[in-house]
């Protein structure tokens, strides 16, 4: 049965993947508000879409809702923190606030702290997985103290896993994760660009052959264009999760170098609605903008 302490929840923002829960939840009967003050026309058509009910302000998002969930690029984290800790100083409203960015455990524990110092709870969360959808539901890892309201998620289809009782370690969890899908993903993106420029990509296709691996990357390059830019933050802070823990940052940096360098090119205007580019359009561009 429903947990009767979880009827409206508030996401920022309706990007793919926060639009994608809303109309999970929505669906499932929640109300689902979001604040679309200053958001483009995509994030305001993806709303609709989803179902969303469009607060006018933060102090009236956070007024309204049980849960709020946090689900943005990795630069935005923070300062939304402290936005909504600011409003709940105003409101005196505390709901749960879960932070669901792809954020090193270090960096998630100061936001704790800033919610924590407003009155709010506090729950650590990531996501494994593409944006839900009816009929499927990435992996949402989550772990603090107390985590109910946000397990009660489950009962809306989506598929919450607890990792632990400690603030990092859900954050923790989707740092090394992606670190194996999109940090490999970087690496064959300049593996392969190095081929081209170095008139050796015949040579290193025979070489691979049915390299079941390059195969499952050709597909994954073709669809990172237009997430690159905001992958380059999610990089730099994998690298910091390695340094707290006392290896090296560097290999997760190049990386974000690598996303960065998609990001000039003319490929990262692209947006998930458009159709994804072919291998050859990828490393032509990533070769022009080398070579120009």
């Amino acid at each position: 049965m429903p947990d009767p302490t979880l009827r409206r929840v508030g996401i920022m923002s309706a990007g793919d993947m926060g639009s994608g829960f809303g109309a999970v939840l929505h669906q499932g009967g929640l109300e689902v508000y979001t604040c679309l003050a200053g958001r483009s026309e995509l994030t305001r058509l993806r709303a609709t879409e989803a179902g969303f009910i469009d607060a006018p302000d933060l102090d009236a998002l956070v007024s309204r809702v049980d849960l709020f969930i946090s689900v943005l690029v990795p630069s935005e984290a923070t300062a939304l923190a402290e936005a909504v800790a600011a409003s709940m100083r105003r409101t005196g409203a505390h709901p749960v606030y879960a932070d669901a960015n792809a954020i090193a455990p270090q960096t998630v524990k100061k936001i704790e702290a800033t919610i924590r110092g407003a009155g709010g709870g506090f729950v650590d969360a990531g996501i494994i997985g593409g944006p839900p959808r009816q009929g499927y539901s990435p992996h949402i890892p989550c772990s603090g103290p107390d985590t109910a309201i946000f397990e009660a998620l489950r009962d809306y289809s989506v598929d919450v896993r607890v990792v632990g009782d400690q603030v990092g370690q859900a954050s923790g969890l989707k740092m090394v994760y992606a670190a194996s899908t999109k940090g490999t993903t970087a690496l064959w993106t300049e593996l392969l660009t190095a081929s081209r420029l170095l008139g050796l990509e015949d040579a290193l296709r025979a070489e691979l052959g049915e390299n079941a691996t390059f195969k499952a990357q050709q597909r994954s390059i073709t669809m990172m264009p237009s997430r690159a830019r905001r992958w380059v933050g999610e990089m730099e802070e994998i690298a910091a999760t390695f340094e707290g823990v006392g290896m090296t940052p560097r290999i997760l940096l190049g990386a974000a170098d690598m996303y960065e360098l998609v990001g000039r090119t003319p490929l990262a205007g692209l947006t998930s609605r458009d159709p994804s580019p072919s291998l050859d359009d990828v490393l032509s561009a990533l070769a022009d903008r080398l070579t120009e």
